[in-house]
């Protein structure tokens, strides 16, 4: 990193916070998409600067190409017809629970960082097999594994879960469909 100098980091990661942060406070669901396109586009070239062009070039083709498009494609499907009402009822527990879930993720934060950290500082600099293509295999299909397998059922389950609920939703607007043509 000390070739791009500090300056490329720091817009790097300005741009992944701002991304991050419409993503977040967007009320128009495109804007939000386009925020984590940004936020994507950032942290590949934070991955870039740590001279990991394996994990960009992934971070882009994934994300940026496959998951935002889908959102995308997802939003303009739906239309505006499918933004929910404003339901004002709960909102003290609502504002609790995310208090809560808050500080429970800073907290899980910390306790992953806070080792990292001082594991990072022991080593000093990366070795020259970080972020290349023969280092991830290794460390993907060997220590990671397992972790590597969960993710993929767990994908498979939320595919599974969409189809069932895109199905069951399509078969309710047809009897809903068929009972209004039948009133009239």
């Amino acid at each position: 990193m000390a070739g791009l100098g500090f300056g490329y980091f720091y817009v790097c990661a300005t741009l992944a916070i701002a991304g991050a942060l419409a993503t977040v406070l967007a009320r128009n669901p495109i804007r939000g998409a386009l925020g984590l396109m940004s936020m994507i586009v950032a942290v590949a070239g934070l991955f870039l600067a740590l001279h990991a062009e394996f994990l960009a070039i992934i971070q882009l083709i994934v994300y940026a190409g496959a998951i935002v498009v889908l959102f995308l494609f997802v939003i303009m499907l739906l239309g505006p017809s499918a933004m929910g009402t404003r339901d004002s009822r709960g909102q003290i527990t609502r504002a609790i629970s995310g208090g809560l879930f808050g500080l429970a993720s800073i907290g899980a934060m910390v306790l992953v960082i806070r080792p990292a950290w001082t594991h990072a500082m022991k080593l000093g600099t990366p070795d020259n097999t970080f972020g290349k293509v023969d280092a991830m295999g290794q460390a993907l299909f060997g220590d990671y594994v397992v972790p590597f397998e969960l993710s993929s059922a767990l994908l498979m389950v939320a595919i599974v879960g969409a189809v069932a609920v895109a199905r069951g939703r399509h078969q309710t607007d047809a009897k809903n469909l068929v009972k209004e043509g039948s009133a009239e």
